[in-house]
């Protein structure tokens, strides 16, 4: 049988593919822009005849029918491994469940059998002429999510771009039970313009980027506005080594500030493990042979990124403290985001021989009832989880300056730390510094 009878004979109705679900099994989405909407949909129209399905996926994009159209989870539990907005929504009503990880080590869950699947509907590009089918946009954990899958159904979009990648990046179709065809729209993440202190942010941080860096970055307002910066700068010969892709690349590579050309390792190529932003950036990827994709364990591992000497790791968090203990995915015991790579970039950047490790995050923030409250506590207290250890604290970044924190006694991390805080909370936070018997009395006020 060539490919092509074989495509033939798995293609089936979408209704007809989600029939292998049965009650008791774990379904899983992968993550991101692999999110399998049309079976997403189909499945979730058997609510009444199913139950116990659970439902494993990370960083929704888009609504997820099998919550929506089940919202008292007679049929499905939803489960994430991150969280995008809409996944906080469904968290905050308690439609959803967050599974804490660290993302280096997320395929390893599904190796070791901790993450059981019982059936795997990943979103891929048509087939080419070999029989195979690019992953795309998410290399992340897939290989080892669809190696523990008992049976894979793929959903095939034309607009989905075929990605290159180091390893890990597509499937052939004999590995796959049921093939089915769409043409929705892929998920996208649109750049959120900078605030005004999203670019003071960066203005902070800039002066610590140089000729020949690898940049990690996160996404959102703070990462664009660095973007726009170093794209109308001097910098040159920038490289990319990062968990996700995201608009802020598309501007650097537009305006030629990355080459690659300067990395010890994969020199020449931009390497991302989970790309998500816009169409203009999904069509960029497409064939583009300077960009790999690659495994989420090659990708952050402190190792590899050990190996790109001159290392600069810059993403966000929620709160810090006195300490130099770091939240950066709750509010509270609220679940805001996740775990992700933060500390896999901040460990790398850390043991890299010029490497730099950045956290940014406002002073304060506003409450619903228009309150401002300092987003630098005298100690965590209110069930935070803490992401990044004061062990490992970097570089802490605010509108009011950057605080390095490796190597420093608890003292004169306080007198850093409430350097950077808003003005208007220093004085609680020395009378708080002092009452904890971490400041020094000769301390400057």
């Amino acid at each position: 049988m060539n490919i092509y009878e074989e495509y033939k004979k798995k293609l089936v109705s979408v209704e007809e593919a989600v029939k292998i679900v049965k009650d008791g099994d774990w379904v899983d989405y992968s993550q991101c822009c692999s999110f399998p909407e049309t079976l997403d949909a189909a499945l979730a129209a058997r609510k009444d005849e199913l139950r116990d399905v659970k439902v494993r996926n990370a960083i929704s994009m888009k609504p997820i029918q099998v919550v929506e159209q089940d919202p008292e989870q007679k049929a499905f539990t939803y489960n994430l491994w991150h969280c995008s907005g809409i996944d906080r929504k469904y968290v905050d009503q308690g439609r959803a469940f967050y599974s804490p990880m660290i993302f280096r080590n997320c395929g390893s869950y599904y190796q070791k059998k901790f993450a059981p699947v019982n059936v795997a509907m990943i979103l891929v590009s048509p087939m080419d002429k070999h029989g195979y089918f690019s992953y795309g946009l998410t290399n992340c954990c897939m290989q080892e999510m669809l190696d523990a899958a008992d049976h894979i159904i793929l959903e095939v979009n034309q607009a989905m771009p075929v990605v290159y990648g180091m390893e890990c990046d597509h499937i052939h179709i004999s590995e796959v039970d049921y093939v089915v065809e769409s043409d929705k729209s892929l998920c996208i993440a649109p750049s959120s313009a900078p605030s005004e202190l999203d670019k003071k942010i960066a203005e902070n941080i800039f002066p610590y980027l140089y000729d020949g860096i690898t940049l990690q970055i996160g996404i959102g307002g703070m990462p664009n506005a660095l973007g726009t910066l170093i794209a109308t700068s001097d910098l040159k010969d920038i490289g990319m080594h990062t968990e996700l892709m995201s608009d802020g690349y598309l501007k650097l590579y537009e305006a030629g500030k990355i080459t690659n050309k300067k990395k010890l390792l994969n020199r020449g190529k931009g390497v991302f493990s989970i790309c998500n932003g816009s169409e203009e950036l999904y069509q960029f990827l497409d064939h583009n042979i300077d960009i790999l994709s690659a495994p989420m364990r090659y990708v952050n591992n402190p190792e590899t990124i050990r190996q790109l000497d001159h290392f600069v790791s810059i993403n966000g968090c929620i709160a810090m403290d006195l300490y130099g203990q770091v939240c950066s995915e709750t509010s509270g015991t609220r679940q805001i985001s996740g775990t992700g790579g933060q500390l896999d970039f901040v460990t790398g950047a850390y043991m890299a021989e010029h490497g730099q490790a950045f956290l940014a995050m406002s002073s304060t923030y506003q409450d619903k009832n228009g309150e401002v409250h300092s987003r630098i506590l005298p100690k965590f207290t209110n069930g935070d989880v803490i992401t990044t250890p004061r062990t490992q604290a970097p570089s802490m970044v605010t509108e009011y300056g950057v605080a390095q924190l490796s190597g420093l006694p608890t003292w004169q991390r306080a007198e850093a730390v409430i350097s950077i805080a808003h003005p208007d909370f220093r004085d609680m936070l020395i009378r708080a510094a002092e009452q904890q018997k971490i400041w020094r009395k000769s301390n400057k006020r």
